[in-house]
C-alpha cells in the first residue's frame, strides 16, 4: 500500500509542477505581450477557471499523498519530497493567492495593478516551480530506491 501511495504523490507532484513550469515559460510570458488590461482581465479569468476540483485535488493531494507516504514508510526521499511539496503550499498561500485576491479587486486602474502584480507573481511562481520539481524529483528517488 505504502508504494501506491508513494507513486499516487509522485503523478501528483509531477503534474503540478508542471503546471507551474508551464506558467513560468509560456503563460506568463504571453501575457506579458499583453497590454494591461488583457493581462489584468485574463489573469482574474484564469484565476477563477483554476479553483477547481481537479486543480485541488492535485495541488493538495500531492503533499497530502507525500505525507501519508511518510507516515507509511518513512525514508529521507519521501520526508523530503513531503517538505518540499508543504514549501510549494505556503508559497502559494503567502503570496500568490493574496496576489490573485488584489489583483481581482483592485478595480480597474490596469496599469497600476499590473505594477503591483506582475513581477512579483511571476518571481514567486517560478520560486514554486523549483521547489515542487523538486519535490517531484526527490519522491521520484524515493521510489527508484523502493525498488533497488
Amino acid at each position: 500500500m505504502s508504494t501506491v501511495v508513494l507513486v499516487a504523490a509522485l503523478v501528483a507532484a509531477g503534474l503540478i509542477a508542471g503546471l507551474f513550469y508551464a506558467y513560468a515559460c509560456s503563460v506568463m510570458p504571453g501575457l506579458a505581450r499583453a497590454d494591461d488590461k488583457t493581462f489584468v482581465e485574463g489573469m482574474r479569468g484564469i484565476n477563477v477557471a483554476i479553483v477547481n476540483p481537479v486543480f485541488l485535488a492535485t495541488f493538495l493531494g500531492a503533499p497530502l499523498l507525500a505525507g501519508v507516504a511518510v507516515f507509511l514508510k518513512p525514508g529521507p526521499w519521501v520526508i523530503a519530497g513531503f517538505a518540499l511539496l508543504v514549501a510549494m503550499v505556503v508559497i502559494t498561500g503567502v503570496v500568490n493567492i493574496p496576489l490573485n485576491n488584489a489583483l481581482e479587486n483592485g478595480g480597474d486602474d490596469y496599469a497600476a495593478l499590473r505594477a503591483r502584480f506582475e513581477t512579483v507573481w511571476v518571481r514567486w511562481n517560478i520560486v514554486r516551480a523549483v521547489v515542487s520539481t523538486a519535490g517531484f524529483a526527490c519522491l521520484v528517488a524515493a521510489v527508484v530506491t523502493r525498488r533497488s
